[in-house]
């Protein structure tokens, strides 16, 4: 693609998120905030209403909105130059049952990054042509957006690359997508990152779990464990594809692939 001619791929992070619903369930909601959630579902689920499904049914779909919903999982990857001159991609995840906690690590990790921005038309006050990017599947219409809104939300800073608001999308050549990247132009042209991965050869990410069953098995089965190897297998797919993308798939074989393990935080016990 000539659209990505000149992004160098040691300037990118790859990211995925992981979002569940804020509440265990619609009846746990805080009473102010079942309100609001009745009269967000009469506007964005009516059909569904009409077709006899219950606000409190529809709250299994609160994480898919940052307002209902909150991030338990971020996922980052990287390519990286070794000293011997091979690549290396790299894997961190943040993952917590505290929001806060997760969205603070992955601000302070991105903090020290600039956006990408060309050196005469960058929009944005802190873009530098050696500037970085993100990379996400569907990033531009969920990820981006979902993890300003809940940094807000938490009362954070929104580092330099997601501290977007405002600026019209065409402005933002630091923020890629997949799923955009595949449309050339036409808004039909949606698809899923497991059909994607297929059509590239590329082993499906969706070999455990999918997007559908991270509530499931964040509040009923409570393996977040589980969720962050699904997150991580998702960059990994998205790496592959822009790889794909940029006509270079044959270097995933030469590729080193360097996960960082992720450990549930301590919990502190109170004393009786």
């Amino acid at each position: 693609m000539n659209i990505l001619r000149h992004v160098e791929l040691t300037r990118v992070f790859f990211v995925d998120i992981e979002t569940v619903p804020g509440h265990a369930s619609h009846a746990e909601l805080p009473a102010v905030h079942q309100a609001l959630w009745q009269k967000f579902c009469d506007k964005r689920h009516a059909r569904e209403l009409a077709e006899g499904q219950s606000h409190e049914a529809l709250f299994r779909n609160g994480g898919l909105y940052a307002e209902f919903g909150k991030v338990v999982c971020i996922s980052v990857g990287f390519f990286r130059l070794l000293p011997d001159e091979t690549l290396e991609f790299r894997t961190k995840s943040f993952a917590d049952d505290d929001e806060c906690t997760v969205l603070g690590g992955f601000a302070s990790f991105l903090q020290r990054y600039a956006p990408y921005g060309p050196s005469r038309y960058a929009k944005l006050d802190t873009a530098r042509p050696d500037g970085h990017f993100l990379c996400a599947h569907n990033g531009r219409e969920f990820d981006y957006g979902y993890l300003g809104r809940r940094m807000l939300i938490c009362g954070q800073t929104i580092p330099p690359m997601l501290d977007v608001a405002g600026h019209r999308p065409w402005d933002l050549p630091h923020l890629l997508d997949t799923m955009d990247l595949w449309k050339f132009g036409d808004n039909k042209g949606h698809i899923t990152l497991a059909l994607l991965a297929g059509l590239f050869g590329i082993p499906s990410p969706k070999d455990d779990i999918d997007g559908a069953d991270v509530g499931h098995t964040y509040w009923v089965k409570k393996d977040l464990a589980r969720i962050v190897s699904y997150c991580e297998k998702d960059i990994i797919a998205t790496a592959r594809v822009f790889l794909h993308y940029t006509g270079r798939k044959e270097l995933w074989d030469l590729v080193t692939l360097t996960p960082t393990p992720w450990r549930p935080a301590p919990r502190m016990q109170v004393l009786a």
